[in-house]
């Protein structure tokens, strides 16, 4: 048995359903008096809501849910919305409104936000995921293997469910496989509320994580941990991974080198997985499951930190084992650029280094861990800065490399023709050097 971690995306429900199951009705909805709620905690800016969870008043959030069961979503253009407690909504159930946490109280302000994302091929296999709103009109941010079945399906049905129960039909606006992301569309979809954006740039270690999405489908869940760490990059299974001279050795072997789809039992994805991509990923020991995928991972004061990504399995053969408190999210910064890219064009860029990478650690001689640049790209973007072969990458724009897969994944994050500063060891000496990223468009 392989003791190695083994790295999956958490896309789908443990064992994939057949398109022919009934869907569920959408359960009643009944919504309170405004006056049940204070007109100041009814505002679209949540951010506002931060010092009241901040001080711990947070039954005053939720004081307008009455009666066993009765969950409350604080939404910004929808008011407040009484839900009765129910496993086909994505209602957060309090049944104490006077003694609630500041994680209740995240949970009711942001699940409005979020939604469950049901794919069907046309054989009749699928799967569920998680995603983000990022529009009151509808556009849906979630993973790329959500929304393709892993690569496996070039034209999926989508169905999407909102916290309310309401069911809408989506499309694909664009797909990023480089960082693994996603827009869909909903189709006639008003009034819903977008998430708030957190600047994965200022987080630290130890900071409170609030996981929010369907694991194994079940709408609604909510975790809790921290944030365990930070610039990580993992390389995982992808069905598009670019090719364009930038990568990690085939010949070098890590702990990161054996990964799989959660493709369900019995499951085969018609998609090429050989290929991998390296992204940069938040740690965090919140449980993260299949289905988590796409979903949000939170701050304490609910704003977005990361959109949900893959989880780390500890050797299991079948690729079915759960959470062990190692999952991973995409930084909110690198989610709401490529959104917005995808959003305006249909696509996102990511920058290209034009150079062949393998991890320094394992170079004959070396004295120190970085991306060592083995071959460089004739006119690219590295040998245009003056990059040799034989440099070992230290830092990439003050973020430490630590092998070819961090290097890999910082060139993935940064815009197109961005201008970075990159660290070298060459020849003893440590010096900088600023380079001009080519484009590579996913």
């Amino acid at each position: 048995m392989n003791d190695k971690p083994n790295y999956y995306y958490p896309p789908e429900d443990a064992a994939r359903q057949s398109a022919s199951g009934a869907t569920p009705e959408a359960p009643s909805v009944a919504s309170p008096q405004s006056s049940e709620i204070p007109a100041s905690l009814r505002r679209r800016d949540r951010s506002r809501m931060v010092p009241i969870v901040a001080a711990l008043a947070v039954g005053a959030v939720i004081g307008g849910a009455s009666g066993a069961g009765a969950a409350l979503l604080v939404t910004g253009n929808r008011g407040a919305t009484a839900v009765s407690g129910s496993n086909e909504t994505q209602g957060i159930t309090v049944n104490r409104p006077d003694s609630v946490t500041a994680v209740t109280a995240v949970a009711a302000a942001v699940s409005p936000s979020v939604v469950t994302i049901s794919v069907t091929d046309t054989s009749g296999s699928g799967g569920t995921g998680s995603g983000v709103v990022l529009s009151e009109d509808g556009y849906i941010l979630t993973n790329n293997h959500v929304v393709t079945l892993d690569g496996a399906a070039a034209s999926p049905q989508i169905q999407v469910r909102d916290n309310n129960g309401h069911l809408y039909t989506a499309t694909i606006v664009g797909t990023d496989p480089t960082v693994d992301m996603a827009v869909i569309k909903l189709d006639n979809a008003s009034g819903m509320t977008p998430i708030q954006w957190a600047d994965s740039a200022t987080l630290n270690v130890g900071d409170v994580t609030i996981a929010m999405g369907a694991p194994l489908g079940l709408a609604g869940t909510v975790t809790t941990g921290i944030i365990s760490a930070l610039n990580r990059s993992i390389q995982i299974a992808s069905s598009a991974a670019p090719q364009d001279g930038t990568g990690t050795d085939p010949n070098s072997s890590g702990p990161f080198d054996f990964f799989n789809f959660d493709l369900g039992q019995g499951q085969q994805s018609s998609g090429s997985v050989a290929a991998t991509i390296n992204i940069p990923v938040i740690q965090t020991d919140a449980a993260i499951n299949p289905g988590n995928s796409g979903g949000a991972l939170l701050d304490a004061s609910g704003k977005l930190i990361g959109i949900n990504v893959a989880i780390a399995n500890a050797g299991s053969t079948s690729g079915q084992s759960g959470s062990i408190g190692v999952g991973f999210a995409l930084p909110s910064n690198l989610a709401k650029r490529v959104s917005t890219e995808i959003i305006a064009s249909g696509k996102a860029t990511h920058g290209l280094l034009g150079a062949k990478v393998s991890d320094a650690a394992n170079a004959e001689g070396s004295t120190t861990v970085g991306g060592r640049l083995e071959e460089i790209v004739a006119g690219g973007a590295a040998e245009k800065a003056g990059l040799k072969a034989g440099d070992v990458v230290l830092k990439f724009n003050g973020f430490p490399v630590t092998d070819a897969s961090d290097l890999t994944a910082l060139v993935r994050t940064s815009a197109a023709g961005e201008s970075v500063t990159i660290q070298v060891l060459r020849d003893g000496k440590v010096q900088d050097i600023a380079v001009t990223l080519g484009t590579y468009e996913g």
